[in-house]
């Protein structure tokens, strides 16, 4: 029997990502509480995201295959989020400046039907470089990373703020780590190459 995939999610980037694996699959945006619950660590919000989202959406497809996921960056222990608008950015950003940033995403995947689940979470380090009040400026004006958490893409021009990466998985960073996400739908009796 073929399933039915469902990326629970609205993110653009998430979508782009699992595009690359050539499969069928419907986005559907989860109706879920994200915010983070008192006591959570970063890794613990993140984790429990992915599977509400996952959930919230396998309850309207109950023999899909559903995808869940989020992403959390971790700054010494405290969480950030998307900053929204410029100003937060900016704040962002300056808090950043020479420092190393754990970026979570957490991953689950499930089917209602078969009971089936799988989670995992991908770490990835992200060291900043000491940043400028001017190159933080440049950058925001010329990108608006509005929508991403640590307010920096580096799939894009934020790849020059930084100094290092370090992740198994080079894709997690963006939003979706492809590789155990391949890995986990094997699992499921997908057919990936």
């Amino acid at each position: 029997m073929t399933r039915s995939l469902y990326l629970a999610s609205s993110s653009k980037y998430r979508r782009e990502l699992l595009t690359r694996l050539q499969l069928n699959f419907r986005c559907e945006a989860p109706q879920i509480d994200e915010s983070p619950k008192k006591g959570e660590t970063p890794l613990e919000t993140c984790q429990r995201l992915a599977r509400e989202k996952a959930m919230a959406v396998a309850k309207e497809h109950p023999g899909a295959i559903v995808i869940g996921s989020d992403q959390v960056a971790d700054v010494e222990g405290v969480a950030i989020s998307k900053p929204g608008t410029h100003d937060k950015a900016r704040a962002q950003l300056r808090s950043m400046s020479g420092k190393t940033i754990v970026f979570h995403t957490a991953v689950c995947v499930l089917c209602e039907e078969t009971a089936q689940t799988l989670e995992f979470a991908v770490p990835t380090s992200v060291e900043f470089r000491e940043l400028s009040p001017a190159e933080i400026e440049r950058y925001l004006i010329a990108e608006e990373p509005y929508d991403c958490a640590g307010s920096a893409k580096s799939e894009g021009l934020g790849i020059s703020l930084l100094k290092r990466i370090e992740s198994s998985d080079p894709t997690a960073l963006i939003g979706l780590p492809l590789i155990e996400v391949s890995n986990a739908l094997r699992q499921f009796e997908m057919t990936l190459p």
